[in-house]
């Protein structure tokens, strides 16, 4: 597994409290490559831990009243998890490989510190035209960070198909899952009334 130095085993303590689901994989090799890619990517922004990012779908979008990412990483995993254990209970033929849709639920948004980065959005904002605004989405980012650590391929398409760019390409079964859960906790909280009213696009789904 890659390590980068700006990750130490403090944050890597950090990144296993804040997403408790992770113990829910059975692979050790796996649900510590899931604590390493978090921590590499709090490493690599201005955040110094999950909690610290805003509860929102993408940058000022979808932003719930109160809670952080945390929230929403930990509430993904338990529906993707609700859905596979359900399903699968019904239909075994499914073979829904468990460890990877927790890994992917939890990955998911892994490139979020990237694309919600105060120093980049001032940045990108200050000059869209010359790198983009944002210059790379968080599940493009998110995917290049579950390389680089060595998470499986599976897991990186969590990161880059779990939302609108996941319409591009054919889904997994364990990406359906993760997809559907994701879109169903941001769905389930706007008709909650847990979303910040001025935070709604004109529209029902978000990324």
């Amino acid at each position: 597994m890659a390590r980068d130095p700006q990750v130490t085993d403090a944050l890597r303590a950090k990144v296993r409290g804040e997403l408790r689901e992770v113990e829910e994989i059975r692979d050790p090799d796996l649900r510590e490559k899931v604590i390493e890619v978090w921590a590499l990517a709090i490493a690599r922004s201005s955040f110094t831990s999950i909690g610290e990012i805003a509860p929102s779908g993408n940058p000022g979008v979808m932003t719930l009243k109160r809670g952080n990412q945390v929230d929403h990483l930990r509430g993904v995993a338990r529906l993707a998890m609700g859905m596979a254990d359900e399903l699968t209970a019904s239909f075994p033929e499914l073979e829904v490989d468990r460890d990877i849709v927790i890994a992917g639920a939890l990955c998911h948004d892994v490139g979020k510190p990237w694309e919600f980065d105060p120093e980049n959005r001032k940045r990108w904002e200050s000059n869209p035209r010359a790198a983009g605004l944002p210059s790379v989405r968080h599940p493009a980012y998110g995917a290049h960070l579950c390389f680089t650590v060595g998470l499986p391929e599976e897991v990186a398409h969590c990161a880059t198909g779990h939302s609108g760019e996941g319409e591009l390409i054919v889904r997994s079964l364990e990406n359906t899952i993760v997809h559907h859960a994701d879109h169903a906790f941001w769905n389930i909280m706007h008709a909650g009334d847990m979303i910040v009213p001025e935070s709604v696009p004109g529209r029902k789904h978000v990324d």
